[in-house]
């Protein structure tokens, strides 16, 4: 599997490519009993999952980062296996999809990597996790307009918001009040294909505190836009 990543342009060593592998197989493992993913096939997961999951990992400096809406680990354990040196937490509303999180965690042996069970409009009011991260990751979760405002709450002043989209101009045109509304400002848009399809990296750079009134409960967010 090197092969693919040297085609992207990603210096991996063998003891990565290793962690990647046990990771392939526990998710393929445990795929049927928790729906993780649709994409099954080793050099789909790869490319789709992993590859795409690191594509902008040099970016990101030594911190704190928290992963909304986790699920099967995209972007954050693809993250954490690059780049050991990040401290990173992994938020999940689904019992079962923490259990498998904190199942590859360990048989990974990863360190300073934990998993919440909870929802992203209820932890962001937590004082310990509010304003509290050098970056906030999310992938194939919501448009970004509804995006925003589960994770820039999360973000502190200074910090990045990556978030991680196909052909992102429409939602990133339709998102841009909901970003200057919670504090955030785009910062850069890193477009690139994978497999011929569009992909894009989002990063919006925290510039103020985000109202404390945000995020509003979840209908609200999904139903009302900012």
């Amino acid at each position: 599997m090197k092969a693919l990543f040297d085609k992207y342009g990603i210096v991996i060593d063998d003891e990565k490519l290793d962690l990647f592998d046990k990771y392939y197989r526990l998710l393929v493992s445990y795929n049927e009993k928790f729906n993780l993913t649709a994409i099954t096939e080793k050099e789909e997961v790869y490319v789709k999952h992993f590859i795409d999951s690191i594509i902008g990992c040099g970016k990101l400096k030594q911190g704190k980062l928290i992963d909304i809406g986790s699920g099967g680990g995209f972007p954050a354990i693809p993250l954490k296996i690059m780049r050991p040196d990040i401290d990173v937490t992994l938020l999940e509303a689904t019992g079962k999809k923490c259990e498998f999180l904190n199942t590859v965690i360990s048989e990974l042996n990863l360190k300073n990597i934990k998993v919440i069970n909870n929802r992203a409009e209820e932890l962001a009011f937590n004082i310990n996790h509010r304003e509290s991260y050098d970056y906030c990751s999310a992938r194939a979760v919501a448009r970004l307009n509804i995006l925003c405002e589960y994770c820039l709450p999360f973000v502190k002043t200074g910090g990045t918001f990556i978030s991680y989209k196909g052909d992102a101009e429409e939602e990133l045109n339709e998102g841009l009040s909901a970003i200057k509304t919670l504090g955030g400002k785009v910062e850069e848009v890193n477009n690139y294909t994978l497999n011929g399809a569009k992909r894009a990296l989002i990063y919006i750079k925290k510039v103020k505190n985000t109202e404390s009134k945000y995020p509003r409960a979840n209908g609200k967010i999904r139903k009302k836009p900012l």
